[in-house]
């Protein structure tokens, strides 16, 4: 991936990890589109950026997706990077039977929507000079927090589904996973203030260093989400989530969410 010069489509580019990794592309010289649902949060993101541009679209929405892919195109024939960020995640409790709205959303947010869109778009993508995928993922990727066990699966499988783009596209499209570990935002009740989460300044900083590397990793790890993304290779995935576990337990318990 350039490290400037490049149009950029963040989905969820209204808050969170997003926003904050939007304004610093835009701030070394790429273009960006943030997308999502809520324009307000969307133009506040963009305020003050000439560079950023606002677009709304629901990723959820299969045929809405297809209708904004067109139009992003025709209005930013430059775009060469899709950043698939957009996704929820919700506690869950699948030990007795339940509604299963929050795991359905989870699934069509976090799975089929960067399916849909990579779908939508690779075709543009893959015509274009230093064109690339980001699929951003989670350190829950490879342990998964027991208690949202759809939004862990979710980060899974698109860490499987990245690698066989990557493997797929090899020489056409570049294609790059970012893990993000815990980080301070409001993806859940009482995250952004939540005590061994990683500051979201702090992530986006190390993030857009890795990003200026040349050539880009094809995975974007930062130092504290290696506990999670190594654990199985080095033989201690079983204390690891036990550790994962017992940790969220006493957070909720302290209040944390």
């Amino acid at each position: 991936m350039k490290t400037s010069g490049n149009t950029i489509l963040m989905t969820g580019g209204g808050s969170g990890i997003g926003e904050a990794l939007a304004h610093r592309f835009h701030d070394r010289g790429d273009t960006v589109i943030v997308a999502g649902r809520r324009r307000e949060a969307l133009e506040k993101a963009a305020e003050g950026r000439e560079r950023i541009h606002v677009v709304t679209v629901d990723v959820e929405d299969a045929a809405a997706v297809d209708a904004f892919a067109r139009q992003v195109v025709a209005d930013f024939p430059a775009l060469n990077v899709l950043f698939n960020n957009a996704g929820i995640m919700k506690y869950e409790d699948p030990t007795a039977r339940r509604d299963l709205a929050d795991a359905e959303a989870t699934v069509a947010i976090n799975l089929l929507g960067p399916i849909r869109l990579t779908n939508a778009l690779i075709d543009h993508l893959a015509a274009q000079p230093d064109a690339a995928v980001v699929n951003v993922t989670s350190g829950l990727a490879y342990v998964p927090l027991v208690m949202a066990p759809t939004y862990s699966a979710t980060k899974a499988a698109i860490h499987s589904y990245t690698a066989s783009l990557r493997t797929l596209l090899a020489g056409k499209v570049e294609v790059i996973e970012l893990a993000p570990p815990g980080v301070q935002t409001d993806l859940t009740p009482g995250q952004a203030n939540r005590p061994g989460y990683m500051p979201l300044d702090a992530f986006a900083d190390a993030v857009a260093a890795r990003f200026a590397q040349v050539p880009t990793p094809p995975e974007i790890l930062v130092d504290e989400v290696l506990f999670l993304r190594n654990a199985e290779r080095e033989n201690r995935f079983d204390e690891t989530l036990k550790t994962l576990t017992e940790r969220a337990a006493q957070q909720r318990q302290a209040g944390g969410g």
